[in-house]
């Protein structure tokens, strides 16, 4: 009777070496997601951001967060353009 082994594992099955040769080919193929993925955090964690509170009228709230939703952009995102805008038209108010 003969043995084959494979990683130190006797075969018990004559559709070992398949199952190895498909696991191997999955494992060759499988993007390496992590390895190629930059490093991103979530404005959560990210240190160059800050958790502010502000208050709008429900009405207006709900009307951004439609909006915001219909157009697959983030509240957050919108309002910190439109303050940038906002803050830029102050500092030409100046000049």
């Amino acid at each position: 009777m003969e043995l084959l082994i494979l990683n130190n594992k006797k075969k018990s099955s004559r559709f070992d070496d398949l199952i190895d040769a498909a696991r191997s080919r999955q494992q060759r193929d499988q993007p390496q997601l992590i390895e190629d993925k930059p490093t991103s955090y979530s404005k959560s964690t990210d240190p160059d951001y800050t958790r502010t509170t502000i208050y709008l009228p429900k009405q207006l709230h709900r009307q951004l967060k439609a909006s915001a939703a219909s157009q697959e952009r983030q509240m957050s995102d919108i309002l910190a353009e439109l303050v940038e805008k906002w803050l830029l038209s102050l500092n030409q108010g100046e000049q």
